[in-house]
């Protein structure tokens, strides 16, 4: 079937044939519809910024290439400061916005005309684009190394999945926003998930049915199953051993027996400590409440040690921060600086395992016990989910592969021993009718 049009020179008509449209001009040859990109030559300059923003509502801004403020991300910001949502969180969802604009910059597509043209390719930009280089020392492992000692990747020159699928979520979210508060732009070039027919998934379940699992977004990077990492006790041991200061044994210390978050941990201030009761009060990520948690005695006692030493240097007020640098003026200690410590106290070990490892350590070991109950180590680690605290009844795959180079070991054990003869038999018949003969079937020299 043909539309009817003249045949005119440039004309550009549609032609429907078997349910395919195709875009043909005048002499029935196919037109493009859409531009194809080179993404490996594509160059997305650093254009833009985030600023901080003082005394204000919202405590960020991005200001676009042109130097001038975003008012669409300002106003997605300020509803999600509204609904709650921490700081730290619109500084990450602002960063991640900054990089899709950069990238709509560079193919000269604003912000409200992107279609899935532009969310296709910036995927694919975002999997192959290099990270901003870092300065590093002569003798660093390549990025993308496998550590000899921890089995745990080096962070790779290509920006990871996880952040691939932080950044998605974002974009996503922020033009639904514009899409429910002004009805642009039409189409969210980033679409959620859908079941069939283009329905929301369990938008109208019926409750005697099953939960039915959504289908992957389109644009979504597949995510593999991580399974927490714990650092060997033995390691911890050597690891402990090699730090240079009390302030450094009591972090470790307290994040080895309360399971905190690092950050958590770092922001104690002086009132929410109780050596007598061994508790230590922590300000928890989500739910942003204070949590008492118990922690060992060794861990007071190194605290201890350590207030001792800076006794009279700084402040000691309740409300003053517990952690802070040894050197003066004793500045409040960041995860940044508590990061580069456990850096080089690994020097010497050649591991790289990261302050998040510790958690992990601490909720094996309290898995492993068989007096805590997964309910009590949810509690203890702060989780909204009992799903999220079952991740560490999966097997530590270094405890497994001691387990299983044992099981080897008891294999090969048993087989050295020759097998006794079947039951019923007399040994003194046995040796008169073979002798020296073993079942094996050799005669022995």
């Amino acid at each position: 079937m043909f539309f009817p049009a003249v045949a005119r020179p440039g004309l550009v008509r549609l032609v429907l044939r078997s349910r395919v449209v195709r875009v043909c001009d005048s002499r029935g040859a196919d037109v493009a519809s859409e531009q194809e990109r080179d993404i490996g030559k594509l160059m997305v300059l650093r254009a833009g910024r985030v600023e901080d923003v003082a005394g204000g509502p919202v405590p960020y801004r991005l200001i676009d290439a042109a130097g001038a403020e975003v008012p669409a991300v300002t106003e997605f910001l300020r509803d999600l400061m509204a609904c709650d949502c921490s700081p730290a969180t619109l500084r990450s969802y602002a960063y991640e916005l900054l990089g899709w604009l950069r990238f709509l910059h560079a193919v000269a597509v604003a912000w409200d005309r992107a279609t899935r043209t532009e969310a296709r390719d910036y995927a694919l930009w975002l999997a192959q684009a290099p990270k901003q280089p870092r300065r590093r020392r002569q003798d660093a492992p390549a990025p993308g190394a496998v550590n000899r000692v921890t089995g745990k990747t080096y962070p790779a020159g290509t920006y990871a999945i996880a952040t691939r699928r932080h950044a998605r979520a974002v974009i996503h979210a922020f033009y639904e926003y514009n899409r429910g508060q002004h009805g642009r732009p039409l189409v969210n070039p980033f679409p959620a998930a859908r079941g069939v027919a283009g329905e929301r998934v369990n938008a109208h379940r019926n409750p005697m049915q099953p939960w039915r699992r959504p289908g992957r977004a389109p644009y979504q990077p597949k995510v593999p199953r991580r399974v927490p990492r714990a650092i060997p006790d033995q390691r911890f041991n050597e690891l402990f051993a090699a730090l240079p200061s009390h302030r450094d044994r009591a972090l470790l210390a307290f994040w080895i027996s309360t399971g905190a978050r690092a950050q958590e941990l770092l922001t104690v201030i002086r009132s929410r400590i109780d050596p007598a009761d061994q508790l230590i009060g922590v300000i928890r990520k989500g739910s942003r409440v204070l949590q008492m948690l118990p922690a060992s005695a060794d861990a007071f006692v190194w605290l201890r040690l350590y207030q001792h030493e800076l006794e009279g240097k700084i402040p000691d007020g309740p409300q003053e921060p517990v952690w802070r640098a040894l050197r003066r003026p004793h500045q409040p200690m960041t995860y940044d600086a508590a990061r580069m410590m456990f850096l080089r106290a690994q020097d010497t070990l050649g591991s790289n395992w990261s302050l998040h490892d510790l958690r992990h350590s601490a909720a094996y070991r309290m898995v492993s016990d068989p007096h805590m109950s997964l309910v009590d180590i949810q509690w203890v680690l702060g989780h909204a989910h009992l799903a999220t605290t079952e991740l560490y009844l999966t097997p530590n795959p270094d405890e497994l592969v001691e387990r299983l180079l044992a099981h080897h070991k008891r294999q090969a054990e048993a087989a050295a021993v020759p097998p006794l003869p079947a039951p019923g038999y007399r040994p003194e018949v046995l040796q008169a009718m073979f002798g020296d003969l073993p079942i094996t079937g050799q005669v022995t020299p």
